[in-house]
């Protein structure tokens, strides 16, 4: 097309203040087109062009067609337009010629899809290949631009798309407000949010890719539950370059990812993952390898272990360049190699050189773009962090616990041979046990279902005959066996029920108004932490005389606010421990807390922490300053904690600043006659129950 050469026009006739009017019509109001006179049309052609392209406004450049409705100097746009252009019917709006510079095809246009009108319930199921090929044709040698909201009919029903991205040939990426043209092979990529109602299917068909086996992912069949987000978005970062064919990437003008790390709690998928990636992908067989496997006694031994490694991918990148098939190495237990260079005090130096050998064949001189490392960790912090930086293990995945319909989808999985078989019985509601299973791991749920078909099996077989025939067909699985189960089976990041139990052994008794009134304020700060976005953080100090019922309280709050996560710090649990010891203990318990959507840390006897005496060396100065980091630090984004404390000593923690770090604070006096007297008898009552 010839008017694709040249920077722009500046003669006075290529731009002009036109009059804003409606489209003449409903069909061209889904063209994306602007409409004006024959004799606009005139002045904003360009010599050897067959189309006429206009600067409207500052927003976006449009396609302008001749229409006998529309009068001379005026220009009629549809409502998304005048939306987008901020003007109404009426208006003046500036028009200029537009004249696109040389070489701005599209390479990949990202588009993101919805109904014009929303309907509630609404649903439509669109191929990717179909669509992309009708917008092709539909839009050719169209300017779209990042931002733009452009309307079109499809198969009877009209969509909005917007442009999200638009990257032109050459460029390594796009930047705010880049324009480009629609050409035959400008590559699609369509987006849909989950409320949209709209499914895009065929969208890696559409790539005509063979990096993976099948189209479609089916997790549930995969055997991974509760992990779907965290799979799209390891997809969209590490896979989506690697499905574009080679050309396009060339365009592009970037690199494939060549790492990932996945972390996060032991037991929640995170192995299962990565092998199952490795499963999924066509060509070569993915290298397993657990950390500690490559260490060798040997000098020199461990980097030549490394570097066998990558040996197939170099001799595969070497002769075939990006024909190359991807090689998939996945490191399981990575801290246990990858470990900060000077922090092992070993002197020999053999866990740095292994870091530097790994950052090399990642990421080195003659870096390897055939590559896929995925590592795997419990114990992100202990990485070295070169290794973490982008060009490496640039793509981090937290695989965190499961919320209810991840455990339900986990259930699912384990129970569904028995289910199939008629193993399962009638009364069992997986529902049921996803709602009871808060702070369960995916390991943590099969070992549930482990114990509750031990249960059901040790029906069958009797003690005092163990060769008596087993009868298979009586085998059921039954709901009682569950919940068993979830007796046996404890969650590590669960609510310590039995430590919090073990608080107030003779469970609550009427205390008196008093008692009752600060117990009321407290569950109201629970309900706080519950609902509220804005108050991911509450903290509050129970204080009084000793005996007064502090801990009973705390506890009972723990208990009655059914939050996934209560813990109890007290000093019982840390005797003989040191300074540093008990620090590690502490923030472990925090730490943990922020992997739990809702959690209560029961800070108790807090002057017995901090190793507080009357005379003498009067407290520990690092665990006091560790607990004044911690009651400030907010949990991380979606996480909600409250912190409930209680002391004896309140005039000490006063001296020490730690009630200011306290949002909270409720006296709990002594019973007065009345109450010790409710609390005589509620005692006598218990008792003679006994």
């Amino acid at each position: 097309m010839a008017g694709r050469f040249g920077f722009g026009l500046t003669s006075a006739a290529a731009a002009a203040s036109m009059i804003v009017t409606s489209t003449p019509s409903q069909e061209l109001a889904l063209t994306n087109c602007a409409y004006c006179s024959a004799a606009d049309i005139k002045r904003f052609s360009t010599p050897g062009s067959s189309q006429v392209l206009a600067t409207v406004g500052d927003s976006f450049v449009l396609t302008l067609r001749a229409h006998d409705g529309v009068p001379t100097g005026h220009i009629a746009l549809n409502a998304i337009q005048r939306r987008h252009a901020k003007v109404s019917a009426g208006d003046s709006i500036s028009v200029s010629s537009y004249v696109p510079p040389d070489d701005c095809n599209l390479a990949l246009l990202t588009l993101e899809l919805e109904f014009i009108k929303g309907k509630a319930n609404r649903s439509e199921q669109l191929d990717a290949v179909v669509l992309a090929k009708q917008l092709r044709k539909r839009f050719m040698d169209q300017v779209m631009t990042t931002g733009q909201r452009v309307s079109f009919e499809f198969c009877g029903t009209n969509y909005i798309f917007t442009v999200n991205q638009a990257v032109l040939e050459g460029q390594e990426s796009s930047r705010p407000m880049e324009k480009g043209m629609i050409a035959t092979d400008t590559y699609i990529v369509f987006e849909a949010s989950p409320s949209s109602g709209i499914k895009i299917i065929n969208q890696r068909e559409a790539a005509s890719s063979k990096l993976f086996k099948q189209k479609e992912f089916n997790l549930e069949k995969l055997g991974i539950g509760g992990l779907s987000a965290e799979f799209t978005d390891i997809f969209r970062r590490a896979f989506a370059s690697r499905v574009f064919p080679p050309h396009v990437v060339n365009k592009l003008g970037i690199k494939h990812v060549k790492g990932m790390l996945l972390f996060g709690p032991p037991g929640t998928g995170k192995t299962l993952m990565a092998r199952q990636i490795g499963k999924l992908l066509n060509g070569k067989e993915p290298k397993i390898v657990n950390g500690p496997e490559v260490l060798s006694k040997f000098v020199g031994e461990t980097e030549k272990n490394v570097r066998d490694l990558f040996a197939d991918a170099e001799n595969d990148q070497r002769t075939q360049g990006d024909q190359s098939e991807l090689h998939v190495i996945i490191f399981d237990e990575i801290d246990a190699i990858c470990k900060s260079r000077g922090s092992t005090r070993d002197g020999t130096g053999v866990h740095d050189s292994i870091v530097n050998q790994l950052l090399t064949k990642i990421d080195g001189v003659e870096s390897l773009n055939n590559v896929l490392l995925i590592g795997m960790t419990n114990r992100k912090d202990l990485l070295d962090e070169a290794l973490l930086r982008p060009g490496r293990l640039e793509v981090h995945v937290e695989i965190n616990l499961p919320d209810e319909n991840g455990r339900l989808q986990i259930l699912h999985i384990h129970t569904n041979k028995m289910k199939e078989n008629s193993f399962l019985a009638p009364d069992v509601s997986l529902e049921e046990l996803a709602a009871r299973t808060k702070n369960y791991s995916g390991a943590e749920l099969e070992g549930v279902v482990k114990s509750a078909v031990s249960f059901a099996l040790n029906r069958q077989i009797s003690m005092d005959d163990l060769t008596k025939p087993l009868d298979e067909e009586s085998i059921k699985v039954t709901m009682d066996d569950f919940l068993h189960a979830l007796q046996e089976i404890i969650p590590a990041f669960g609510a310590s029920t039995d430590d919090l139990e073990r608080c107030r052994l003779n469970g609550i008794i009427d205390c008196g108004a008093r008692h009752k009134h600060i117990y009321q304020r407290a569950m109201l700060l629970v309900e706080q932490v519950k609902v509220s976005e804005g108050s991911p953080l509450l903290t509050c100090l129970l204080e009084g005389p000793a005996g007064s019922g502090k801990t009973a309280m705390a506890a009972t709050i723990g208990i009655d606010s059914d939050f996934p996560y209560v813990k109890i710090i007290s000093a019982e649990t840390m005797i003989g421990l040191s300074e540093s010891s008990k620090c590690a203990r502490i923030v472990k318990v925090f730490e943990d807390a922020y992997k739990s959507q809702l959690s209560i840390i029961i800070l108790d006897d807090i002057e017995r922490l901090l190793e507080f005496v009357a005379i003498g060396p009067r407290f520990s100065n690092v665990i006091s300053q560790t607990l004044l980091v911690l009651l400030k630090r907010l949990p991380p984004k979606g996480k909600n904690l409250m912190v409930i404390g209680t002391t004896s000593e309140v005039g000490f923690l006063e001296s020490l600043g730690i009630c200011d770090a306290f949002s909270v604070t409720h006296h709990v006096p002594k019973l007065q006659k009345e109450d010790a007297k409710k609390v005589l008898q509620g005692l006598f009552l218990l008792y003679a129950s006994c």
